[in-house]
Formats: structure tokens, C-alpha cells, sequence
């Protein structure tokens, strides 16, 4: 009757346990109210945007699309991310197990001689299995809000992964078309060299004949160095931009394949870009902050909850004895539970929860800067789509004309109807007006980055496939690759 009323007791005391284990003491997590705008671009309103679309559909260049394929498969700061994403996920396991008792086993043998005033000898022999299980009760919502915190931390993470993808794709994009136009500059500036030598011996035959002046003749010199001195300047850019792609690609600093500068690069008059709810979901850098912002959060309800009593309940299950013959028959068990609560800490506790109170708010403004961010950026893309493309056109226009007016400019100079003077104007001008259309060509390019970027597209390529290949294998295939 008596072990009867002791497994009742016990039985109750695990069923009251377990009762108060339901309780989560704290407040929970709520998103951040903020007051956004009625719509992302003035002169539209369209739940679509171009975020949807896959970023080899956005970037049809195939050399282009083998860059960055290179580039998420072996860019550093992409393989550091992957492995803290696996990191957290098994630290998130790790505060799970947390919730179940623990079973821990020991076997020892003992054999202890004491013989005290050296005739009274006493032997005594101990052979021990015991298996420990030992369960901490979640009362408060403790373990529960660690748990918490280690999932947001994990989901952090990914979100961090899915940015950085985001992020590089844009990197790989933009330094390409900066390397194609830094081409076509090169190719300008040395079709302009060529014309200046052909300007200098032209101009050196008519001051020989009495023509012109010896300063037509030596501002031909001074206009042919001028125009040398930027080849070398734009081979050092070249060299540069092709080692930051190498470095982004994941190689060491090598010549990077790539295309001529389209002659004429065309977009279509509207871009889609979306509702401003939408862009929250989309945006993996905000996602993140909100994730920490719900880890932080946690961490308030863990500190709390720390000022609480903790209920551990202890048993050992095993056998003892001192003889091995006796040792299979020789139960041992021992259950026992410890309550423990802080009583007098200097404020410590309180201190702490305090401290995580403040952490939370930072969390909060860092969480609302992240959805500043997003929807400046999204509206300078936007300002750059519409402005952009009329920089284009004028500038086309521009080189257009100047065509035009050195074409007719030398003509009137071999004929003897202006200076040099002024047709080294003319050239001048088209040289210039070159290299701005090149420029604006360069930009409307970049400027879809920013905006496929900026509206959150390129991160959900690979949606969360953590990479596992070893580092030799990804070296074997990028050498397989190249």
C-alpha cells in the first residue's frame, strides 16, 4: 500500500508538472506597425513586379548567366552563409532536445580497504550500472523561448543566405556591364587615337606646305598625347574590374569572357514593380531583421521567466551490490526533484531582463531602418527608370549630331574653309558625346539591376538547397567549368 501512494504522488506531481509546463509567460511577438505608402511608383499600381521573374530571364546575356553560376556556387561569403545556415539549424536541435529528459548511463566498480589502528582491516566491494535521467520541467515557457530564439536565429540565417544570394547575383551583373562598357570606352578612345594620328599627319603636310601655322601643327601633337594617355588609365580599369568578377566568381584574378556593348539597348516603357506589402514578403534583408526582431524578443521572455523558479526532477535507475553474484539481483533506484529559485541576486535577473527589454527595441528601430532602406532604394530605381532612359535618348541624339558635324567639319577643313582649331572642336565634341552615349548605355543596364535588386528578385534560385560538397569538389568541377 505504501509504494502504491508513493507512485500516486509521484504520478500527480508529473500531471500538475506537465499542467503548468502549457504556460508561456511573456508577450508575445507582433510586427511592427508602419505607416507605408499607398504605392511604390506614382505613375502605376500593379500587384505584379518584375521580382517574380527568374534572374536568367532578367539577364538573357549567356555569358553573363554562366558568371553568376559560378558565382553561387563558389563565392566565399555564399559558402560561409550556407555553412552558418547549417551551424544554426543544428544548434536549433540542439535547444528541441532540451524539452525531453536526458538519459545519461554509468558502470563502475569500487574496492575500498581502510584498516584503521592497523588490525581492524575492512574490505568493502561496490559494483554499480546506473542509468541517470534527469528532466527539467518548463514551468514559465523557459525552454520555450529558447526555443524560439534559436528558430528565429536559424530562420535568420537563411533569410541572410537569401540576401547575400540576392545581393551577389546584382554584384556579378553590375561589374559585368561596367566590364563590357570599359570595353567599348577602350574601343572609342582607340578609334579616336587613330583619327588623332591621322589628324597629325594631316596637319604636319600643311604646315610643311605652308598652309597653316606651326600651332595647328603642334596642337595635333598635343591632342594625339592626350588621347594616349588614357589607353593605359582604362587597360589598369579593365585589369581591376576583371580580377573583383574573378574574386566574386570565387577564382583567382584571371581574364574574364564577355560580350561587346550592345549598339542599342531597349526597355520597355512601363516595368512592373509591385504593391508595398508585397515588398516586405519579398525582401530577404527585411524578412531577416524581422526574424531577429522575433529572436529578440524571445530572448526578453527568456530573461523573464529566468526570475521564476525551475523544477528538475532527477532519477537513477541501475544495479548495486557488493558482490557479483548478487549484482543481477540488486535493484537501485533513487527519484528526487530540486525546485530552485533566485531569492537575492543584487538585481541581477532584473538587470538582465532590462538589458534584453533595450536589445528588443533596438531590434525593433533596426527592423523599421531595413524597411526604410527597402522602399528608398526601390524608389531611386524607380526615379532611375524613368529618367534614365530619357538621359539615353538625348545623348543618342547628341552623338548623333556630332556625327555629323565633324563628318562636315573635315570636310571644310581639307578644303580650306576653317581652321584646325575648329575642326579639333568638332572631334572633340563627338569623342565626348561618345563616350556619354557609352555611359548612359552602361547605366540603363545597371539601372535594371538596381531595380530587380531593389524590388527583391534573384534570391530564389535556390530555395534553400544547402550546398554540401566539399571544397575539393567544387574545385574539381570550377576547373572542369573554366
Amino acid at each position: 500500500m505504501m509504494r502504491i501512494a508513493q507512485y500516486t504522488v509521484l504520478t500527480l506531481l508529473l500531471t500538475a508538472a506537465l499542467f503548468l509546463a502549457s504556460c508561456q509567460i511573456g508577450k508575445p511577438y507582433a510586427r511592427p506597425e508602419m505607416q507605408l505608402p499607398e504605392q511604390l511608383d506614382t505613375l502605376q499600381q500593379d500587384s505584379t513586379t518584375i521580382a517574380d521573374y527568374k534572374w536568367w530571364e532578367i539577364y538573357s546575356d549567356t555569358t553573363l548567366q554562366r558568371l553568376i553560376d559560378q558565382a553561387l556556387e563558389y563565392n566565399k561569403d555564399l559558402n560561409m552563409a550556407a555553412s552558418r545556415v547549417r551551424q544554426l539549424a543544428q544548434m536549433k536541435r540542439i535547444d528541441f532536445a532540451e524539452f525531453f529528459p536526458q538519459f545519461d548511463a554509468h558502470i563502475s566498480s569500487e574496492d575500498e580497504n581502510m584498516n584503521y589502528g592497523g588490525n581492524n582491516l575492512d574490505m568493502d566491494f561496490e559494483h554499480q550500472t546506473l542509468v541517470d535521467i534527469a528532466w527539467e520541467v518548463d514551468l514559465w515557457g523557459n525552454l520555450r523561448w529558447k526555443r524560439d530564439i534559436s528558430m528565429a536565429e536559424f530562420l535568420a540565417s537563411i533569410e541572410n543566405q537569401r540576401a547575400l544570394q540576392m545581393s551577389i547575383i546584382a554584384q556579378v551583373a553590375e561589374s559585368y556591364f561596367e566590364l563590357v562598357a570599359l570595353d567599348n570606352e577602350l574601343s572609342i578612345v582607340q578609334q579616336t587615337l587613330e583619327a588623332r594620328k591621322e589628324g597629325l599627319h594631316l596637319a604636319h603636310i600643311r604646315f610643311t606646305g605652308g598652309l597653316t601655322s606651326e600651332m595647328a601643327y603642334q596642337q595635333a601633337n598635343v591632342e594625339l598625347a592626350k588621347t594616349m594617355t588614357l589607353v593605359p588609365d582604362l587597360e589598369r580599369r579593365i585589369e581591376k574590374k576583371e580580377s573583383e568578377i574573378a574574386f566574386l566568381t570565387g577564382s583567382f584574378p584571371k581574364r574574364i569572357e564577355r560580350n561587346r556593348l550592345p549598339e542599342e539597348i531597349s526597355l520597355p516603357d512601363t516595368l512592373p514593380v509591385g504593391l508595398p506589402s508585397t515588398l516586405l514578403e519579398r525582401r530577404p534583408d527585411i524578412r531577416r531583421a524581422e526574424q531577429q526582431l522575433v529572436a529578440a524578443n524571445a530572448a526578453v521572455g527568456a530573461s523573464y521567466t529566468d526570475m521564476f523558479p525551475r523544477l528538475r526532477l532527477t532519477s537513477h535507475l541501475g544495479l548495486e551490490s557488493d558482490a557479483l553474484k548478487t549484482f543481477l539481483v540488486s535493484p537501485y533506484t533513487f527519484v528526487y526533484g530540486i525546485i530552485g529559485a533566485p531569492i537575492f541576486e543584487f538585481g541581477k535577473n532584473r538587470a538582465l531582463w532590462r538589458a534584453k527589454q533595450a536589445a528588443y527595441e533596438e531590434a525593433v528601430y533596426a527592423y523599421e531602418k531595413a524597411v526604410l532602406k527597402a522602399f528608398k532604394e526601390v524608389h531611386n530605381a524607380i526615379v532611375d527608370f524613368h529618367k534614365i532612359a530619357e538621359i539615353y535618348e538625348s545623348r543618342l541624339q547628341l552623338e548623333q549630331a556630332s556625327k555629323t558635324a565633324v563628318e562636315l567639319a573635315q570636310l571644310q577643313y581639307i578644303n580650306g574653309v576653317i581652321g584646325y582649331l575648329d575642326l579639333l572642336d568638332a572631334q572633340r565634341g563627338y569623342f565626348d558625346a561618345q563616350l556619354s552615349l557609352s555611359n548612359a548605355m552602361r547605366d540603363k543596364q545597371i539601372m535594371l539591376v538596381n531595380l530587380y535588386k531593389a524590388l527583391g528578385g534573384g534570391w530564389d534560385y535556390e530555395p534553400m538547397t544547402i550546398k554540401t560538397k566539399t571544397a575539393k569538389e567544387k574545385a574539381q568541377q570550377q576547373e572542369k567549368t573554366e
